[in-house]
């Protein structure tokens, strides 16, 4: 159950950030990943920041969502 829980997250929240940062999704299995990994990014640097989010659902989405566009901005950065 937590592996399609941490899908449907990564999936909302990669979608999310694409939406932000290009205008448009990156497919389901990329905003996944994207999604994923920007969970993980956010979950890091709000750590490391001190700042705490919601809990449940709508902060793991938020968390997800902040993650992911740090996790575009720099891949955009070294795409140029």
């Amino acid at each position: 159950m937590t592996w399609l829980y941490a899908i449907i997250i990564g999936a909302v929240a990669g979608w999310l950030a694409g939406q932000l940062m290009k205008g448009s999704g990156y497919g389901l299995i990329g905003n996944i990943i994207i999604g994923i990994i920007g969970s993980l990014a956010g979950s890091f640097l709000l750590g490391k920041l001190g700042v705490s989010i919601a809990s449940g659902t709508f902060g793991d989405i938020i968390t997800g969502v902040i993650g992911a566009v740090v996790v575009l901005f720099i891949a955009g950065l070294f795409k140029k």
